[in-house]
């Protein structure tokens, strides 16, 4: 059985910027010693929320979506290749999006479906689908669900924001096994789930 033994506790929590969507706040906290020691958290969260989830107990909310989705018709994984501004590069990716505010994780994964590839959504599969997972914990709190769901339509770029510069594109198995043999840049995500699909 695993223990849920917290030994590092957060003492106080600084922000260093805070921007629309990302913030940096400085972390003061207690190492296994007693020793005071400093981490620098990037989130999704203003200070209000961030304060409120670690010394007042508030239940976190997920930040964002992730969507693996299989385009009904074709039985295609959807990706999607992505400009990425810290990458200065496109990288393949699952689609996926930021969580807005008063929003439930359904109305947010046929949001984002609709505006990254044009495609809808049929189906949640919700026995695969797990909320409140992260992605680099080492560097940003950022809690995502991971959706599992069934989609279909005609890819189209017609509702792409004006920063957005993505192409979407629909991968079957044996394309799959081609891409993964290429030489690109591939959010993790988007990998595990290729091998998956791959080797099946």
């Amino acid at each position: 059985m695993i223990k849920n033994k917290v030994k590092n506790k957060i003492k106080k929590i600084t922000p260093l910027a805070e921007t629309k969507y990302l913030s940096l706040y400085d972390a003061e906290y207690e190492n296994k010693k007693g020793d005071k020691r400093h981490w620098t958290i990037a989130s999704r969260k203003d200070y209000s929320t961030l304060m409120a989830q670690f010394f007042q107990g508030r239940e976190e909310s997920i930040d964002a979506v992730i969507i693996a989705a299989i385009h009904e018709s074709t039985n295609s994984l959807v990706l999607i290749k992505q400009f990425r501004i810290p990458l200065n590069d496109y990288v393949y990716e699952l689609p996926a999006g930021l969580v807005d505010k008063n929003e439930v994780m359904e109305e947010a994964v046929g949001r984002e479906l609709k505006e990254e590839t044009g495609l809808s959504l049929l189906k949640i599969d919700y026995e695969k689908t797990k909320q409140k997972v992260y992605v680099s914990s080492g560097m940003t709190d950022e809690s995502v669900a991971m959706v599992y769901c069934s989609c279909e339509g005609e890819l189209s770029d017609r509702y792409l924001e004006d920063d957005e510069d993505i192409e979407a594109i629909l991968v079957n198995r044996q394309e799959a096994r081609e891409l993964l043999k290429k030489d690109i840049k591939i959010d993790i995500k988007a990998l595990l789930i290729l091998q998956t699909m791959a080797s099946i």
